[in-house]
């Protein structure tokens, strides 16, 4: 199957305050705040939507084609991610702009002072679909993921114009967004993706009912946190399932585009909805396990092992006879 990933890629600059910021704020100073807090520790990871998803296609043998915006820095996430089976070759590279940046301090009482630099990520505006098309030989599947909205809503109009199935994964920009152009991401995806809260907020926005969505959509995708994840097609029953169980709960950044991947995994391999989230809700729990959204690693019988524990040895078994080692 022909994937292409499209969304943001970002680094993030994690760093951590020993001390309480609400310590050094003067009550009739704050509109002249002019602080600098001497940090402990410096995490750098890798991370944005297009990105991880398309590690963790990658890492269930796949080669997804990774597709946005990104600075002249780009050069060793790109060869971290070639290495881990994604294809960069029609990632846009920005002669002016960075790749876009997350700076996140945290201080002793888990309060959070961040920034976000979109950087390149605005000239993902400027990537057309047909020349990755022509260069995979066709197109599958188009992810759209969260990016610059209007990047996101010229992906869906060229995939509609040119026949291209699409899956809609709005999620963080559903805040900025309105009704009206949340309808032109989503009408006609073969998958919507999001969790509880943004599902609740599509429907407030749009104006359009759960039956209204499933009218519009393939399948509709939920990620219910603790409480697994669940499938909907018009005229179907409802297919859902637990979450497999975690060895250790680390760090839930970056779980659904774990999901994500997983569930797209097996969409490409033809596996059931019931087998997509299962392997979806089992990528998942080996990102929660780590800190950082592509530091976990498994290998096949590992993956399986885990996934016949957690949904029985005919999930494995189906699952098996598709997986590949990564490269």
């Amino acid at each position: 199957m022909r994937l292409a990933v499209t969304g943001s890629i970002a680094t993030d600059h994690l760093m951590t305050f020993p001390g309480r910021f609400a310590d050094s704020l003067v009550a009739d100073k704050l509109s002249q705040v002019s602080l600098s807090f001497l940090v402990d520790d410096l995490q750098v990871r890798r991370g944005g939507v297009a990105a991880n998803i398309a590690f963790g296609l990658g890492r269930l043998g796949l080669r997804p084609a990774l597709v946005a915006a990104v600075g002249a820095d780009f050069a060793d996430y790109r060869s971290w991610l070639e290495r881990h089976g994604v294809d960069t070759g029609s990632v846009h590279v920005s002669e002016l702009h960075q790749t876009a940046r997350f700076v996140c301090t945290t201080d002793a009482d888990n309060n959070q002072i961040a920034s976000f630099y979109a950087g390149a990520m605005a000239e993902a505006r400027d990537i057309e679909l047909e020349p990755v098309a022509r260069r995979l030989g066709g197109l599958d599947l188009v992810v759209i993921g969260p990016n610059d909205p209007q990047a996101m809503l010229r992906h869906t109009q060229e995939c509609r114009q040119r026949g291209l199935a699409f899956a809609a994964d709005p999620s963080q920009q559903l805040a900025r967004m309105g009704g009206p152009e949340i309808r032109q991401l989503i009408e006609g995806a073969a998958y919507l993706f999001t969790n509880e809260y943004e599902a609740a907020l599509i429907e407030q926005k749009t104006g359009w009912d759960g039956d209204d969505l499933l009218a519009r959509v393939g399948v509709r995708v939920t990620t219910l946190g603790p409480k697994g994840a669940r499938a909907q097609s018009a005229g179907e029953p409802e297919v859902a399932v637990a979450c497999a169980p975690e060895e250790r709960l680390t760090d839930p950044t970056g779980v659904g585009d774990g999901f994500r991947a997983g569930f797209l995994a097996a969409v490409a391999w033809g596996l059931d909805l019931q087998r997509c989230l299962q392997v979806g809700s089992m990528l998942a729990t080996y990102v929660i396990e780590t800190v950082g959204t592509q530091e976990y690693t498994f290998t096949p019988p590992a993956f399986l092992g885990r996934l016949g524990d957690a949904y029985g040895p005919q999930a494995a078994a189906e699952v098996g006879e598709r997986l590949v080692p990564a490269a």
